[in-house]
C-alpha cells in the first residue's frame, strides 16, 4: 500500500496535544477587528480543541487514522 500524504492545509492549522486531542485556533481574528469588542478579540486569541464530531475528519486529513 502506498504512503498517505498529509493534507498540507490541515498540517498548518492543527496540532496534537499530549493526551491525543487536536488543538486549533479560533476563526474571525484576522481582519475587520474594529467592530469587535475587546472581550471578543481577547477570547478569540486562545487555542481550543476540535469538536468530537469533527475529530475523525481532521485525523483523516492528518493521516493519523
Amino acid at each position: 500500500m502506498p504512503k498517505l500524504k498529509t493534507n498540507s492545509g490541515a498540517k498548518k492549522r492543527f496540532t496534537l496535544t499530549g493526551s491525543g486531542k487536536i488543538k486549533r485556533k479560533h476563526a474571525f481574528k484576522s481582519h475587520i477587528l474594529t467592530k469587535k469588542t475587546k472581550k471578543q478579540k481577547r477570547n478569540l486569541t486562545y487555542f481550543t480543541t476540535v469538536n468530537k464530531v469533527d475529530e475523525t475528519n481532521v485525523k483523516e486529513l492528518l493521516c493519523l487514522k
